[in-house]
């Protein structure tokens, strides 16, 4: 329990620091990748002075000089830097407005080129996935949590369908991103941080070109039984 107001404390400070020098990053190289690189930095600091060691497999199933839109469960807290230090490719969230609204940290967000999905205005929301999509076309892949929100209970929550619909209008492929064992570390709502293990399994992307806006649904299906099956089979390598 004392660990863990430390790593709260040691939290602020590195994500000042790394925000600070992101903002700094974007002003020297405007496509964001520098920027992406020290967000990955960041990433591991935090996940090292919470002793959360992560291991990666699936990495062959993707081509880094492709663009894709990886999607992933959502555990918890620690999902994010997770995938930010592990997933070894160049890509921007598309995340909630409110996390742009974090001082120094939104603006680096911003910057970096990360694209922000205002959920409680549907003509907001659906401009910015018609600008995710553009932007996807020209070559960036981007990182969704289809959930929207963390779990509650440790369970997979039902998929919103905005991700979809920018996979059908760029045409590029799903990558589905299964998050292992984060759950009990740290739960939602909880402020107490565990150490331990995490598995991120990267599966094989599934084309969503054959698709379309009316079949959307049946893409959804398909990504989300992918990301259950594996979720919930469990993966033995966790233990390694």
């Amino acid at each position: 329990m004392i660990r863990t107001p430390l790593i709260a404390i040691w939290v602020v400070l590195v994500t000042i620091f790394f925000s600070s020098s992101a903002i700094i990053a974007s002003f020297i190289t405007k496509n964001g990748d520098m920027s992406n690189k020290i967000a990955a930095i960041w990433a591991r600091f935090i996940l090292a002075e919470s002793c959360i060691k992560v291991k990666v497999i699936g990495l062959s199933n993707i081509d880094p000089s492709k663009s894709y839109i990886y999607m992933s469960n959502h555990q918890g807290n620690f999902d994010i830097p997770i995938l930010q230090a592990y997933l070894p490719v160049q890509f921007r969230w598309l995340a909630k407005a409110e996390l742009f609204k974090i001082p120094i940290f939104g603006y680096a967000m911003g910057k970096a080129g990360h694209i922000s999905i205002d959920r409680s205005d549907r003509k907001s929301a659906f401009k910015s996935l018609s600008n995710a999509a553009r932007i996807i076309r020209n070559g960036v892949s981007v990182l969704i949590f289809p959930e929207g929100t963390r779990s509650s209970d440790g369970n997979i929550r039902l998929f919103k369908k905005g991700g979809f619909i920018l996979a059908v209008d760029s045409g590029v492929p799903i990558v589905p991103v299964v998050i292992h064992g984060l759950w009990p570390l740290m739960l939602k709502n909880r402020v107490f941080v565990r150490p331990g293990n995490v598995l991120l399994e990267i599966k094989k992307p599934i084309e969503s070109a054959e698709y379309t806006r009316k079949t959307k649904d049946d893409l959804l299906k398909k990504v989300r039984h992918v990301i259950c099956e594996s979720f919930y089979k469990g993966i033995e390598g966790l233990r390694d």
